[in-house]
């Protein structure tokens, strides 16, 4: 599940990206409400945590632009306010729920999936590709021969993979997606992980592959079959 975190201080912009990757989301993370506002309009995501006070623009009128899109992405308000008229007018703006800072990580998590229950119910819960299965709730990939449960960020790339077989994508997006536009991780880290994905493909016999684009990135494609 594809998150959106808009939160300026950024020590705990850090501290809540890794806690939501750790529940296993990707999360885009911005630090102000022109690039919240943008991202929002770019990126269907399955949910977006808001914080009120931002530079720019603030957290309610980005909400108020977004929804006067036609946008229904739920949105989960942050704010070290407390007041009444403030939650209200939060939640008067279009928001789905609102959480007052400070906040504790289990509660974030909990209000997270309460806001996107309904869209994860509308949507398949798996992918799949060729014989192979990723069950987007429990991050196994299976197919009749083995089953393996994927670490966070195998998992991540392999959902990337299948949500767009047969094309290519980058690596530098890839890395950015994944590990973050801030993160002081080596590019070629994506490559580690692609071959351990490539291990457990190879050990399920999968008619699936991941492919590689030299100077470009990867795609996930079917074997070639020899009549």
């Amino acid at each position: 599940m594809h998150l959106l975190l808009a939160e300026d201080e950024r020590s705990l912009s850090k501290a809540l990206v890794r806690i939501l990757e750790y529940a296993h989301y990707t999360v885009d993370a911005v630090y102000d409400g022109q690039e919240a506002l943008d991202y929002m309009e770019a990126e269907d995501y399955d949910g977006i945590i808001l914080d009120i006070m931002m530079p720019e623009i603030d957290g309610i009128e980005v909400l108020r632009r977004f929804r006067a899109l036609g946008k229904q992405t739920p949105v989960l308000l942050l704010t070290a306010k407390s007041e009444i008229d403030d939650k209200v007018e939060g939640l008067d703006s279009g928001a789905n729920d609102y959480l007052t800072k400070p906040f504790d990580t289990k509660e974030l998590l909990a209000r997270i999936r309460a806001m996107t229950r309904i869209q994860t119910v509308a949507v398949d819960a798996s992918l799949s590709f060729g014989n192979v299965l990723l069950n987007q709730k429990t991050f196994v990939l299976s197919n009749e021969r083995a089953q393996f449960t994927l670490a966070n960020k195998e998992y991540q790339i392999m959902e990337l993979l299948m949500s767009n077989p047969g094309h290519v994508i980058a690596t530098q997006r890839i890395f950015e997606k994944i590990w973050g536009y801030d993160s002081d991780t080596e590019i070629n880290v994506v490559w580690v992980y692609i071959s351990y994905l490539r291990k457990k493909l190879n050990q399920m016999q999968a008619d699936i592959l991941i492919k590689a684009h030299r100077n470009v990135g990867y795609s996930l494609e079917k074997k070639a079959t020899h009549d």
